[in-house]
């Protein structure tokens, strides 16, 4: 099983709720300590999602971070992206056949079932909403820190937190059994991106020396 990057907040890319435009805010999420980021724009077609990942790839390469995509396994093959995050239906074992060195993570919502708790090609799972979020307005239920904690027991891998999560979340999150968090809207949509991922690598990075 591959570590996951440290530290471990995944930002997930939504150009729609991007107030600059998203290789502007991605350069500030990285100039303010984030070094893990997955392209989720699944609207795109796919060679104006490929472009788009070039791009990111430029400016992740330079500061030393993982570059992932939701999904696009085909893209993360050309590239030789860092990863690829699958969604609930998606094929894990047809992944590793192609991406064999790459991160593997796959969306948990709710009850995954013994196949994907044990896994072997998958590095990591994501759970969601943990708690009720902007970005998808009218998803849940919210699982809330105790549903995160019930899922940390149900697997052994490294589970990363996602839905309505601030920096004020973030050390309930690792209570409960988060190997790290993801956030979508808390970076998106920030006046000052930069700022914004400071704040939380800063809350993460105080709540894993707590642990």
């Amino acid at each position: 099983m591959r570590s996951l990057p440290q530290p471990a907040l995944l930002l997930i890319t939504d150009r729609r709720q991007a107030t600059r435009p998203l290789d502007w805010v991605v350069a500030a999420a990285l100039e303010g300590g984030i070094r893990w980021i997955s392209l989720r724009e699944k609207d795109l077609d796919p060679e104006a999602r490929f472009d788009l990942l070039r791009r990111l790839q430029r400016l992740t390469t330079a500061a030393g971070a993982v570059l992932m995509v939701h999904d696009d396994v085909d893209a993360a093959r050309r590239l030789g992206l860092d990863g690829v995050h699958l969604p609930e239906s998606g094929d894990a074992a047809q992944a590793r056949v192609l991406l064999p060195e790459a991160l593997i993570g796959q969306s948990w919502h709710g009850d995954p079932g013994a196949a994907m708790i044990r896994d072997p090609t998958l590095d990591y799972l994501s759970l969601s909403p943990i708690f009720l979020t902007e970005s998808k307005p009218g998803y849940g239920p919210a699982l809330g820190p105790e549903g995160l904690q019930h899922a940390a027991i149900l697997t052994k891998k490294p589970l990363i937190g996602l839905g309505g999560i601030d920096a004020d979340k973030i050390a309930a999150c690792r209570r409960a059994g988060a190997a790290g968090v993801a956030v979508m809207g808390e970076i998106m949509r920030a006046g000052d991106p930069s700022r914004a991922a400071a704040a939380l690598v800063a809350r993460l990075i105080a709540s894993s020396a707590r642990r």
